[in-house]
C-alpha cells in the first residue's frame, strides 16, 4: 500500500509517499480502508521532534490518529463486517492514519451515519475526543457554567464550544478578531480577541478555562477561575503535570489532558453531530501525497477547523 512515512524527525520536508507492507488485523483488529484522515497539529509536533521526550524512536513512522473508512477485514473476536462505514481514533502508539489502510482495535471504532461524509468523519475523533474529556472529565463542566476557551477557531476548540454548549454552558470564546464570526457561530455567548484583550488580566471569572491552544498556563489564569474552578490545557509538558499535582488538594485545580480513544466518547461525538449540535468545519482537504503541504499550514497558518487528506 502507498503511505506517507518519515525515518527522522525534521520539517514537513521529511514526510515522503513510500509503498509500504500492508497491516494485518490482529484478533481484537479491524483492517480500515482509510477514505480520509485528518491532520492534528500533534502529527506535526511528533515528526518534528519536539514531543521526542514522549515517544521516543520508532522509525519508520506513519503519522496520523485519525482516519475514516470501510471496513476491509475483521479479527475474529471483532463484530464488525467488511463494509462497515467507521471512524477510528487509531490506538496504536505511533498512529497509522496517512495511509491506504489503517489497523485499529475495535475498541477503538464505531459506525457513522452514511450521511456523514468521510471526511467529516475522520475530522471527529482526536480533536472531538479530546474536548470533550476536557471539558466533562477533566473540568467537570455543568450546566450554567461560565467556560472559557483559548484557542477557540481551531479544530479542537471549536468542538469544544459546541460541546459546552450542548451541555448548556455559557461560553466565551477567544481567537482572533477575524474568526469572531465563526466561533459566535458555534454559539458562543462572548469573545475576546487576544490580539487587543488579554484574558487574564479581564474582571470577569470562569469556572472553566479550557486552554485548547496550549498557550496559556495555571498561573496566568488563577486569578480569572472562580472558587472551585478549573483550569484544563493540552500542553503536555512536565512543568503542567507538576502543576496539575500541585494543585490537587485545593479548590483551583490546573490539569494537563491527553486524549483516550473512547467506543463510548466516539459514539457521543457521531450523536452529537446526528443530532445538529456539532458541526464539522473543514478549511482546506489535500490529496494524501501532499502531506507535507498540509503539515506546513497546520504548522504557520491561521485557520478555522480542520485540515483533511483524502487516500
Amino acid at each position: 500500500m502507498q503511505a506517507i512515512t518519515y525515518k527522522d524527525y525534521g520539517s514537513p520536508s521529511v514526510l515522503t509517499l513510500s509503498e509500504v507492507s500492508r497491516p494485518q488485523p490482529a484478533r481484537d483488529e479491524v483492517l480500515i480502508r482509510v477514505a480520509a484522515a485528518s491532520v492534528n497539529p500533534i502529527d506535526a509536533r511528533l515528526r518534528s521532534g519536539e514531543m521526542r521526550w514522549m515517544l521516543p524512536g520508532g522509525f519508520t513512522r506513519i503519522p496520523g490518529y485519525d482516519v475514516a473508512g470501510v471496513i476491509e477485514e475483521v479479527g475474529k473476536e471483532c463484530s464488525f463486517q467488511p463494509g462497515n462505514r467507521v471512524l477510528a481514533f487509531l490506538d496504536h502508539m505511533y498512529g497509522g492514519g496517512y495511509a491506504e489502510y489503517a489497523v485499529c482495535s475495535s475498541s477503538s471504532v464505531v459506525s457513522i451515519p452514511d450521511e456523514m461524509s468521510f471526511e467529516e468523519a475522520s475530522a471527529l475523533p482526536l480533536a472531538g475526543s479530546t474536548a470533550l474529556q476536557s471539558l466533562r472529565d477533566y473540568g467537570h463542566l455543568k450546566s450554567g457554567d461560565r467556560v472559557l476557551i483559548n484557542g477557540a477557531s481551531g479544530g479542537v476548540g471549536a468542538f469544544a464550544v459546541q460541546i459546552a454548549v450542548a451541555r448548556g454552558a455559557k461560553v466565551t470564546a477567544v481567537a482572533s478578531g477575524k474568526h469572531e464570526e465563526f466561533v459566535r457561530s458555534l454559539g458562543a455567548t462572548n469573545f475576546i480577541d487576544y490580539t487587543k484583550e488579554e484574558f487574564s488580566k479581564s474582571h470577569r471569572q470562569w469556572e472553566l478555562i479550557f486552554d485548547a491552544a496550549g498557550k496559556s498556563s495555571f498561573a496566568n489564569v488563577k486569578d480569572v477561575l472562580s472558587d472551585k474552578g478549573h483550569f484544563v490545557s493540552t500542553e503536555p509538558s512536565l512543568r503542567g503535570l507538576v502543576m496539575s499535582l500541585m494543585t490537587w488538594p485545593f479548590d483551583k485545580q490546573a490539569n494537563v489532558m491527553l486524549a483516550q480513544s473512547r467506543e463510548k466518547d466516539l459514539k457521543e461525538l457521531v450523536r452529537l453531530w446526528s443530532a445538529g449540535q456539532l458541526k464539522v468545519t473543514i478549511e482546506e482537504t489535500f490529496p494524501l501525497s501532499e502531506a507535507a503541504k498540509a503539515h506546513h499550514r497546520i504548522e504557520n497558518d491561521s485557520f478555522c477547523g480542520k485540515l483533511v487528506l483524502n487516500a
